[in-house]
């Protein structure tokens, strides 16, 4: 999620193209996993966020970026109204995870995961680091994660 990568680069199809590191990072370590992906640019904002979410035909998405402080952060804002069941121990664990890494800057982390349409959404931070910690974490619990939502 990003406006200026979008309004720089337009809706490319691979990280490369926007000079994203965070969506190689992701990216990456889904091939490394063996997952199949699809990657997407999509501008900051409550409908432009919702709409991805929607239309996706994913069985997982990993939205990053968007998640800070700012007023044009909107990832989380976008998200969570949309979700059918929350994933709290996500953001707990992100966080937890983030204070070994950054110290107690971690309270800044608004890292969020919940369940919309039967596909969990994961909201992370838009650094490369936090990519990269994110979707570990979700790579650590994805199958368990389905298998409950398939219940």
């Amino acid at each position: 999620m990003s406006t200026s990568r979008f309004e720089k680069f337009g809706p490319v199809a691979k990280p490369e193209e926007a000079e994203d590191l965070s969506g190689r990072a992701i990216l990456d370590r889904l091939g490394d996993a063996r997952r199949s992906f699809t990657y997407r640019l999509i501008p900051d904002g409550v409908e432009p966020v919702r709409e991805a979410i929607l239309t996706s035909e994913a069985d997982v998405l990993i939205l990053c970026g968007g998640t800070g402080l700012a007023l044009k952060d909107l990832t989380i804002e976008a998200a969570e109204p949309l979700f059918e069941k929350t994933i709290p121990g996500f953001g707990e664990v992100f966080r937890l995870k983030s204070l070994e890494e950054v110290g107690t800057r971690a309270i800044l982390t608004r890292a969020s995961a919940g369940v919309v349409g039967g596909a969990p959404v994961f909201c992370l931070p838009g650094s490369p680091s936090a990519a990269r910690l994110g979707v570990e974490l979700i790579l650590a619990e994805i199958d368990h994660i389905l298998g409950h939502i398939s219940e």
